[in-house]
């Protein structure tokens, strides 16, 4: 089987590596490939022969009119080429919940594309993941001020990339569903006691103020909005946030 991945990154490149020791023809192409998805150059070479193709890219701005272009240029250029080249499947990895935080941009950008896929040529999987334990500290990030964290204690049910990757990669050589799989961690989480979490572990010396109105990237929350939607059978990862922390992931 050939596979063909855009994008490179903490998922793109990990799946790349577990596909191919699986025996698979596979590659991941970055930003520095020399394809270009938002305005399809190399696209159509790139895809040639390919029997899946895996749709990771994000946009390097998170400017809402930009991101928006950005899913819906690249959605539509790799979609008409890999019906011109017969492709038999087309996967992307989507956000648990962007259809609950349409206040943000990037969740409607990320509905858009789900939405072109859905309604595209090519047989497809969605698979809708949470939020990673690698970007916890990201989130920390968006809401200092000075020494001080304001964190929400809206619940996330985070996940560990290798367990995101495990499932993606079965998924990837597997029969499309033409539907959505959704994939979450074990366990749903406030906001405010994962970032405490990983300061404990980390020895970040910054305070962390349970803050409701902190919200999450320009949304607010509340605990059903980030974790796995009401019968939708999601598949649950093994590892815990507290397992991740114990391998030094945050810190190496």
């Amino acid at each position: 089987m050939k596979v063909v991945i855009f994008g490179n990154g903490l998922i793109g490149g990990q799946v790349e590596a577990k596909i191919a020791a699986a025996g698979h023809d596979v590659v991941a192409l970055g930003r520095s490939s020399g394809v270009d998805t938002t305005t399809g150059d190399g696209v159509a070479e790139a895809v040639a022969g390919a029997d899946v193709v895996v749709d990771l890219t994000n946009s390097p701005s998170w400017r809402d009119d930009d991101v928006l272009a950005f899913f819906r240029d690249s959605t539509q250029h790799l979609l008409a080429a890999e019906q011109a080249a017969g492709v038999g499947h087309h996967v992307i990895l989507s956000i648990v919940g962007a259809d609950r935080l349409t206040d943000a941009g990037y969740m409607r950008a990320k509905l858009a594309q789900v939405e072109m896929v859905q309604a595209g040529p090519i047989p497809y999987s969605i698979v809708r993941s949470t939020q990673f334990f690698e970007f916890v500290a990201g989130i920390a990030d968006a809401g200092a001020r000075g020494d001080v964290v304001h964190a929400t204690p809206a619940h996330l049910q985070p996940i560990a990339s290798r367990d995101v990757v495990g499932r993606v990669s079965e998924i990837v050589v597997g029969t499309p569903v033409d539907g959505t799989v959704e994939i979450a961690g074990p366990e749903a989480i406030g906001i405010d006691e994962l970032v405490r979490r990983l300061f404990a572990t980390t020895g970040d010396p910054r305070t962390v103020q349970t803050d409701p109105e902190a919200g999450y990237f320009g949304a607010m929350l509340d605990d059903a909005a980030l974790v796995p939607t009401p019968g939708a059978d999601a598949w649950i990862a093994p590892t815990t946030f507290d397992d991740w922390l114990e391998t030094g992931a945050p810190i190496g």
